[in-house]
Formats: C-alpha cells, structure tokens, sequence
C-alpha cells in the first residue's frame, strides 16, 4: 500500500463514534440514574472538578481512575456497573445493579450514590431516576401493577422496538426524588438491546428536564418583554403622532433597543441549546418504536400533550424577542429619517438666509462702488485742477477749468472701476 501521511485527529475522530458504547443490562436488574447540571450558563465550569468528583465515587469502592482528560468512564463498582458521561452542561452516572428490590422502586436502591458524595457534587440535580426492569408478566399482569406504580392521570404506556419490551412512566417525582420507569422485557430479547432501552429512557428523561430550563427561563421573561413590547409600541405611536421631538424620543428608543439586544444575549444560548435537546427528545421517542399498550397513552402522546407547548412557548417567545429587536431597529431608521427630514429643511432654511445676505451685501457693494467712484471722482478732479491751473494765465478761470474737467475725470474713473471689477469677477 502505498504509504500517505494520516490527518492528525483521523483516529480520534474514528474513535469518537464509538466512545459511549451503550450498556449492557441482564434482566432481571435496577438502574439508578443521576445527572448533574454543571454550573455556568454556556460551558458549565470546570471538567477537572467533574473528573474529580468521579474519583471521589470510585475511591470509595477502590475502582481504577479514568484518563485526566476522559470524557467518559465504564466499570465496576462494587455490586454495580458504573457508567459516567460528560457533557457539555451536565454529567451523568448510571448504576446497574443485576437485582430488583422486593419492594419496586426502592428508595435504597439509591444508596450507590452516597447522600455526603452527592452534596459535594461540584453542581445540581437535574433529574434522577429509579428504573426497574423485570421480565415480562401478561399484559394483564402488567396493567394492573402500574396504578400502583405510577399516577394514572399521566401515565404513559408503551410496547418498544417491535414488541422486544413495555415501557411505562408517569414522569412525576416520586416522595425520594427520582423519577420512576419500569420496564418489563419480553423473552428472547438481548441485553445489548435492554441496554439499548435504558440509555433511550435515561436520555429521554435528561434531556426533557435540560430543554425545561429554557420554558423557566422564558417564563421568568415574559413580563419584561411585554413591558417593553408596550413601551416600543408606545413610541411608534408618538413617532407617528409627531408630539414629541426625536431628541426627547431617541433616549427611550435607545434603553428599550438595549435592554431588547442585552435579553436577546443572555438567552441565544438557552434558546439555542433548547431546540437542540428538544430535537434530541423527540428522536429518541421515535427510535423506540411505539406501539400502544391496551389503548393507553404513549410516550410520543405524553410528550405531544405536555412537553410539546411547553417547547412551543420557548420558539414563540424567542421569535417574539426577535421581531421586537427587529421593531426597535425599524424605529431607529425612522428616528433617524425624521431627524435627517428636519435637518434638511433646517439646512434649506439656512442656505436661503445666506442667499438673502448675499443678495444684500452684493447690492450694498454697488451702493458702496457708487459713493467709491464720487470720492475717487473728487479727489481725481482736484488732482487734475492742480494739473491745468496754468492755463489760468491764458484767460480761463479756475471755476470753469475744473467744470470742464470734472465730466472727463468721472468718466474716466468710473471706466476704470467697472474695469477692475469685471477683471475680479
């Protein structure tokens, strides 16, 4: 083969599709979920206290440390089966325990996560989960053990991957905390494929509960933006009424435009990481298959009922804040004509006022090179008398010498001025 120089992450982008292999779970067993929201609103802090707070559970039952820099874990615990993943704003462990408690949903089953371990978590609960799997009974069997398992007002109900299990929850918080899913497995089906199942509900369940922080969020906006939608609206009303002047209007245009801009910053990621994790529910409901349990309702009808207009709130709010930041755009251009509008005419006004002056220094100019031509005109006079005053001697007298003078020399002058000042134009 001829030899070429690989790209540098070629393996380890390979590698990546096959980092978090899904669990393998033996029936009959108790899976014990946690996931923990990192604190930060983009990032979620620091990794290194994740890992670290994983070696503090790992020590406890003397199991070997992951890499510095893992981004997952798998291994053995004691009597459970660990699984650990890192994400981008939250972790998660998974503990599967190959035994069912007599009592279903046992708060001890719990226990593998130590009260003192969980409180020094380096952030908060998310959600949490009991999941019990058993073999499957008859359907009749099952349907009457859920009423006692779960609320049936909103229980869902479902047969999965082509009858290979039923599925059920009630997606409520039971008295210790965790969310409760049960899982009855048909005969023949693989672990790999109960394994399979479990990830699904675990992330299902994880996923829903991060997408609702962006509906709390929205929630708690709400007011604000209606605020502002009044207030914006309030100033086209006076842009339109023309009451006010745009210098008394643009101070209000300017708070509203960024208090809109700075609520449209703090939320891009929330909003944006809501859509994502919504995608990723639906998804994983779809891959399960669902069939409908003796009539009940499933999983993708909980989710339509429930979650669904809950993720519908947060995109109408998100496009609302949009077309508000889009409004307040649109009434800074028309600020801003109106002002170039009253800028022209004040400039128009302006330039006729310097029309007018000109007009008025031109015609004083020519009263001014009228009283120029007399003074010039008499000054020249006397100049020329002074000249001819020897021709008195021949019989002309000084008055009729400069009467016959005069006429000349303000022809003459006046000439010579309109000469210069064409010259100059």
């Amino acid at each position: 083969m001829t030899p070429i120089d690989d790209h540098p992450l070629r393996y380890r982008l390979a590698n990546e599709l096959h980092a978090r292999p899904f669990p393998v779970a033996q029936v009959p067993c108790t899976v014990a979920f946690l996931a923990i929201k990192k604190p930060g609103p983009s990032q979620g802090g620091d990794r290194q206290d994740d890992i670290a707070h994983l070696i503090n559970l790992l020590d406890r039952h003397g199991a070997p440390h992951p890499q510095p820099d893992a981004t997952h874990y798998a291994g053995q615990i004691g009597r459970y089966w660990l699984k650990w993943e890192q994400h981008t704003e939250f972790v998660t462990f998974t503990a599967i325990s190959q035994n069912v408690s007599e009592r279903a949903f046992n708060p001890a089953d719990f226990e593998v996560f130590p009260p003192d371990w969980m409180m020094a978590s380096p952030g908060q609960r998310i959600t949490s989960a009991l999941l019990r799997v058993v073999p499957r009974p008859e359907d009749e069997v099952v349907r009457n053990l859920l009423p006692d398992w779960f609320e049936p007002e909103s229980l869902a109900v479902s047969r999965v991957l082509d009858d290979a299990a039923i599925c059920a929850s009630d997606f409520r918080i039971d008295p210790a905390g965790h969310m409760r899913f049960a899982l009855f497995v048909s005969d023949g089906t693989g672990e790999r494929r109960v394994g399979r199942i479990i990830q699904r509900l675990c992330e299902i369940e994880t996923y829903k509960a991060m997408s609702m922080l962006g509906f709390a969020r929205v929630k708690s906006l709400t007011p604000r933006i209606g605020e502002l939608d009044q207030k914006l609206t309030a100033l086209m009303g006076e842009m339109t009424d023309g009451g006010k002047h745009p210098d008394d209007m643009l101070p209000q245009l300017l708070k509203t435009s960024t208090e809109l801009e700075t609520i449209s910053a703090r939320c891009s990621f929330r909003f944006g990481a809501t859509g994502a994790y919504e995608a990723i529910v639906n998804q994983r409901v779809k891959v399960l298959r669902e069939e409908r349990f003796m009539g009940g309702q499933s999983f993708a009808d909980f989710m339509m009922r429930r979650y669904d207009p809950a993720m519908r709130t947060v995109k109408s709010t998100e496009l609302r804040l949009q077309a508000l930041s889009d409004r307040a755009i649109r009434a800074g251009d028309l600020l801003r004509t109106r002002v170039d509008v009253e800028r022209s005419a004040q400039n128009q006004a302006l330039l006729e006022s310097m029309d007018r002056r000109a007009d008025q220094a031109l015609r004083l100019q020519r009263t001014v090179e009228g009283l120029s031509v007399v003074a010039i005109s008499y000054y020249a006079v006397s100049l020329v008398s002074y000249l001819l005053y020897p021709l008195t001697s021949a019989g002309i007298s000084k008055g009729m010498l400069t009467a016959l003078v005069t006429v000349p020399v303000i022809l003459a002058v006046w000439v010579g001025v309109r000469r210069i000042r064409r010259r100059l134009e």
